[in-house]
């Protein structure tokens, strides 16, 4: 499991700005994705950045519509559901399955129940690889689509 979560991350890490593609400079981490040059002022977005922004711009949408608009793979989008940076609503025909009993989840990697056998076992590694269980009730404006967690503040 521990190469899963090497791949994960590595996904996530790709498209981090280091140089401005304008002056080439340095570029700042701003949060949520977005860079600043401490030089020219230019902004730029990671690719977290891009979907981020998607999402707040077009609310919830299925995976495969970001993945064509933004230009992220599906693959990463899958990673920043599995680290937990961007979930499935409630009452969706698909979600992630828990890694341990393959029910279905939001977004993470284990469901509450799993990873409270996983912890006693110390093999999760943080809260982000805990997920949530679809809630029955749910909005239906919500249905088909994928959205932005705002729970940590980026």
């Amino acid at each position: 499991m521990m190469g899963l979560e090497r791949e994960l991350e590595k996904l996530v890490q790709q498209r981090k700005m280091e140089k401005c593609e304008f002056c080439h400079n340095k570029m700042k981490y701003e949060g949520g994705g977005r860079y600043r040059c401490s030089f020219c002022g230019m902004e730029a977005l990671d690719d977290f950045g891009k979907l981020r922004q998607f999402l707040e711009e077009h609310g919830p949408t299925p995976e495969g519509v970001i993945a064509q608009a933004t230009g992220i793979s599906m693959d990463k989008i899958d990673a920043y559901l599995r680290k937990g940076r961007v979930e499935i609503p409630n009452g969706e025909k698909f979600y992630l399955s828990c890694e341990r009993c393959g029910c279905d989840i939001r977004y993470g990697r284990y469901c509450p129940e799993c990873a409270t056998k996983e912890l006693k076992n110390n093999f999760i590694s943080s809260y982000q690889d805990v997920g949530e269980k679809p809630r029955q009730n749910y909005n239906p404006e919500m249905s088909g689509r994928m959205h932005f967690i705002n729970r940590r503040g980026n």
